[in-house]
This record gives C-alpha cells, sequence and structure tokens, in this order.
C-alpha cells in the first residue's frame, strides 16, 4: 500500500519485535478536520499518536513505525492483556466525533481501512477477533469509533468478532440480577474488563454502551435488556480464548 508519512514524536523509543503486535485498535480523532488531527497528533503537549490516520477522502498517513509503540490506547485492558499500546497498532480514523458533530464514515475512509487491515492482519498473523475498538478496551473513559462505525462491514470481510444474522438460542432469565451477573459472565469470555462479575456498579452502563456500540447499535441505552444479553450469549460461544 501506498501512503505518505509524517512522522509524530509521540512514541516510545524502544523497538518491539513483531511477533509481539497481537491487536488492532480502531479510533476516531475527535477533530474538526484531517489537518486538525495531524497537528495534534505532532504535538508534544497533546501526548497522543497513532500508528496510522485515514483521511475521510480515503488518503493514508503513517505517524509513527509498525515496530514503535505508539501512544494511541492509554490505559486499557482486553482479556489478559494491560496497556494495549505494546502489543496493538493503533488506527485513527478522521471524524468530529460526538463532541464536535458525529459523522458516519464515508466508504472511501473504509475501504482504505479495510484493505490498511487486510495487510496488517497477513503481516503481524492478527487473529480476526483481536481488531478492536477503543471503547472495547477502555470503555470507562472512551466512546470511539461508536455506533455509526461499520462494523457490519468488515465482518463481511472477515475481521472483527462475528455477530451473523441468526438468533442466539432463546432463554429466558426474570431475575434482573441475574441477567445483569450472566451478561458480565459473557462479557468477560469474549475479552472485556473494568467490571465485577458478581456485583453491579457504576461501570455497567459504560461497559454495557461499549458493548452495545458495536454489536447493538440500534439499541445504544447502557440498559441489559433480553436481546443485548442473548447477542453476548452467542458471541461467548464463539470467540476463542
Amino acid at each position: 500500500m501506498q501512503y505518505k508519512i509524517i512522522q509524530s514524536p509521540n512514541y516510545s523509543n524502544k523497538t518491539r519485535r513483531f511477533n509481539s503486535i497481537k491487536f488492532l485498535i480502531i479510533h476516531y480523532t475527535g477533530m474538526q478536520s484531517m489537518r486538525a488531527s495531524i497537528l495534534r497528533l505532532l504535538s508534544l503537549k497533546s501526548k497522543v499518536s497513532c500508528h496510522y490516520l485515514i483521511n475521510r477522502n480515503g488518503k493514508i498517513v503513517q505517524m509513527v513505525e509498525d515496530n514503535k509503540v505508539a501512544w494511541h490506547a492509554g490505559k486499557s485492558k482486553w482479556k489478559n492483556y494491560k496497556n494495549l499500546n505494546n502489543n496493538s497498532i493503533g488506527i485513527e480514523l478522521v471524524n468530529k466525533g460526538h463532541k464536535l458533530g458525529y459523522q458516519n464514515f464515508p466508504q472511501k475512509q473504509i475501504r482504505s481501512l479495510i484493505k490498511l487491515i487486510f495487510v496488517l492482519k497477513k503481516k503481524y498473523k492478527i487473529k480476526p477477533y483481536n481488531i478492536l475498538g477503543h471503547s472495547d478496551i477502555a470503555p470507562l473513559r472512551k466512546i470511539d469509533p461508536g455506533e455509526k462505525f461499520p462494523w457490519s462491514q468488515l465482518n463481511k470481510s472477515g475481521f472483527g468478532i462475528q455477530l451473523k444474522n441468526k438468533k442466539a438460542k432463546y432463554f429466558k432469565i426474570k431475575n434482573k440480577r441475574e441477567l445483569r451477573n450472566y451478561f458480565f459472565k459473557n462479557l468477560f469470555k469474549i475479552g472485556y474488563r473494568y467490571f465485577d462479575k458478581k456485583k453491579s456498579n457504576r461501570s455497567d452502563k459504560f461497559i454495557t454502551k461499549a458493548f452495545q456500540m458495536r454489536f447493538f447499535q440500534k439499541n445504544v441505552s447502557g440498559l441489559i435488556d433480553q436481546k443485548t444479553c442473548e447477542i453476548s450469549h452467542y458471541l461467548s460461544n464463539k470467540v476463542k480464548k
């Protein structure tokens, strides 16, 4: 693939081994434009960067070399991994985000993303289910790439955690507490963290929203209903440990 190189100063100097790269993390920039996004990623004060930045017209800029640790994930967890900067490649998509006027993701941008994922997945032998959103790994802090991101399109290309248009086995749990605990038991199997599997707390709504933004985009309520729980049940039996 061809892309422009603009090197950000915000990365760890230590070179990492290619076999340590296990994840691709998708973000949105939350900035007004491509130019504003680049300026922020170049700023020493921002202390943030990414490996790749994709403009809305599909043009790709590499900001940090793959073998360097870019500062994109922050405090994060997924399965047994913590601080995923060390084990991931960060991809930023130019989008104003929820605070500045959340936009749909143009097809040119998504097609470039899919091509880039294909190259990186093959090069570093990244598992399809290790292609994640920022809100998956940091649900208490982040909501990107958000409910408008076309995960279903990535799924059709063989990327991400597959949720097929197939009804999960129906089950009914009448007790809300039992429903909640079963839901988070499923989320733990899938890879989500930052919650107590047995006790409800303030983090529940944030994590439920993160899950819904990914897998139930028609209902990003933060409430654990029957359908949300059924989806978690289906996925927990599909994702490899």
